[in-house]
């Protein structure tokens, strides 16, 4: 623990000395972008400084001005379309909206780098990743390949990529989501910076995954001693790794000061909604609160919510008492799901995916099951419904065998037993209409009679999912990401089915957004008797929204257990591991509502 804060404690902070001047000076920071519509004002006015070696972290949801700010800092906006203007914009006491090319040439990547929020699609997908590192030292520094390459295999092993020699080589589709990362991060360190900005670099990572990444954030700024710009949208995250926090909301800074003073006792409504609306890890709301209650001043502050929304310990009890004493929706026995990988010295290697799982979903029940990228989670979800074949086991719906060959029977499973996909986007096609897309399913299924009922129908479920009917003529691009998943929602409803597997439904939404689709999950629960089995690897999602959770890891079923009894109880250190790397834990807490 850092003295005097109620944070956990990854690495030293750095020693700052008041007399040292700012190595970044922002004051008054405005950016604009020409639009067909006029001029659209993303940044207005904002300021602040980032002393050497400080971390400084800048908060907000999308599209609040966070990733816009970082690029202006880093010249990379796009000149056609970009106004950015400043009062003073100063990097170690040097103009930067004063540079030219080739004066940006040689700060970024030397003195300032930048890991952007994505890495797919931020390497290059035709060059292997050690060569991508290596260019980095290879322009700033005038050497050879043959002199980057060792250079580029000690980055690899400071940033704790496994066999490094293979990473040089691969290609960045070969590796994981982490993996990716952890070469981003070497790639930007490459040449010591002074300054490293990190724009949400582990945003939809695993919670372990990512608080590996953040404690090897933490020590390589001790190592080298540089100041970081952490973007973010997870006031937790910020609890681990920041100094200082700055708040931004519709292009605006709205609090900022010393991480214990803005967590701790937020003073702008907008601040408040943000630590608020994360669901608590040991007591239970009603609905989670939303940010625009404490803009709109329903709530003046936590506490005052917490004693409207909070439910008592009986009202579960009562509730799983009822939900038990029915017999199982769904029944799943020994199933195992197996995939063929590539020969290995003349042997077919063969990926247990899915080994050999037997549980039970009751009508009404939230049945989570979380677990680490590659657990098996999404395989299971897949294979419940038959869209991944199973080596072996069965499923029973309502007392019946699902049986795929029998056609007339699993045409009306299909109905029954839908999905909502983890990325919307990739799962809604970008040539048809949302409305049409939604609609779709009912002529499959021949449901409510004719076009017009049809429309009816869409047009209600798009209303109860929170959007409106003039969303129906407009494509999947023209929409957010929190509303991308409210239309998977509708989609998945559309058929009236009694059982949805939600696969990591909220896992890449802000934290707000993120707390509007699970009240929206709930509510459409209750109102169409359904269902769930809740797909996530944050654990802390998973224990508000189920009433039981598995826990899987490599495609076995560690654990099982009443939500609440197996947070506060693990039998499995694999549990253990994935709740302690919960970030900000300690906000998280009944504490923040006293």
């Amino acid at each position: 623990m850092r003295p005097g804060s109620c944070f956990p404690y990854i690495c030293p902070a750095m020693e700052i000395n008041p007399a040292t001047l700012p190595l970044l000076e922002v004051d008054k920071l405005r950016v604009s972008f020409r639009t067909r519509a006029g001029l659209h004002h993303a940044v207005q006015d904002i300021g602040f400084s980032v002393m050497p070696g400080e971390s400084l972290a800048i908060v907000g949801e999308s599209g609040s001005g966070k990733s816009v700010t970082a690029l202006s800092l880093m010249g990379l906006l796009p000149a056609r379309s970009a106004i950015v203007q400043s009062d003073a914009l100063l990097f170690e006491g040097r103009h930067l909206n004063q540079h030219d090319p080739a004066a940006w040439n040689g700060l970024r990547g030397k003195l300032m780098s930048m890991i952007f929020q994505e890495p797919m699609t931020s390497l290059n997908p035709v060059m292997r990743c050690g060569l991508q590192v290596a260019e980095a030292l290879m322009v700033h520094r005038g050497i050879s390949l043959n002199e980057a390459r060792p250079m580029v295999l000690e980055l690899f092993r400071q940033v704790m990529l496994p066999r490094e020699e293979q990473v040089f080589k691969a290609w960045p589709h070969e590796l994981s989501g982490g993996q990716r990362q952890r070469v981003m991060i070497a790639m930007a360190l490459a040449n010591q910076p002074r300054l490293l900005i990190a724009d949400e670099p582990t945003t939809a990572l695993d919670v372990t995954v990512q608080k590996e990444i953040l404690r090897l954030l933490a020590r390589l700024r001790a190592q080298y001693g540089m100041a970081l710009i952490f973007i973010t949208h997870d006031l937790g995250v910020v609890a681990e790794i920041a100094d200082r926090v700055a708040v931004m909301y519709k292009g605006q800074l709205v609090d900022q000061g010393p991480v214990n003073q803005v967590l701790l006792h937020p003073k702008h409504p907008y601040t408040m909604g943000l630590m608020a609306c994360r669901p608590p890890l040991d007591m239970r709301f009603s609905r989670l609160p939303v940010v625009s209650e404490f803009l709109e001043g329903k709530w003046k502050d936590s506490r005052q919510m917490a004693q409207q929304l909070a439910l008592p310990e009986s009202h579960r009890h009562q509730l799983h008492s009822a939900l038990y004493a029915r017999s199982p929706l769904l029944s799943a026995r020994n199933l195992s799901v197996h995939f063929a990988l590539k020969k290995h010295e003349g042997k077919r290697q063969i990926l247990k995916a899915v080994d050999n799982l037997s549980f039970d979903i009751y009508p009404g029940e939230t049945l989570g099951l979380v677990g680490e990228s590659g657990s098996g989670k999404t395989t299971l979800g897949r294979a419940i419904l038959q869209l991944t074949r199973l080596a072996s086991g069965k499923v029973v719906f309502k007392g019946s065998p699902v049986d795929p060959d029998n056609r007339s029977q699993f045409l009306r499973l299909r109905r029954s037993m839908q999905i909502v996909f983890q990325d919307p986007y990739s799962s809604l096609n970008p040539r048809i209409m949302v409305g049409e897309a939604i609609r779709e399913p009912m002529l499959v299924h021949k449901l409510n009679g004719n076009r017009k009922k049809q429309t009816e129908r869409v047009i209600y479920l798009l209303e109860r999912v929170g959007l409106s009917a003039d969303h129906y003529h407009r494509y999947p691009h023209e929409f957010s990401g929190g509303q991308r998943q409210r239309i998977g929602i509708a989609r998945a409803l559309a058929v009236e089915p009694e059982f949805v597997v939600l696969d990591e439904p909220v896992s890449a939404l802000d934290v707000s957004v993120q707390a509007q689709v699970l009240n929206l999950l709930a509510e459409l629960k209750a109102e169409f008797n359904l269902t769930y089995l809740f797909i996530s690897h944050d654990l802390g999602v998973i224990r508000y929204f189920s009433d039981r959770i598995m826990v899987m890891h490599h495609g076995r079923l560690l654990e099982t257990g009443e939500a609440d009894e197996l947070f506060n109880n693990p039998r499995q250190d694999y549990t253990r591991r994935l709740i302690e790397a919960l970030p900000g834990r300690e906000l998280r807490t009944s504490v923040q509502y006293h």
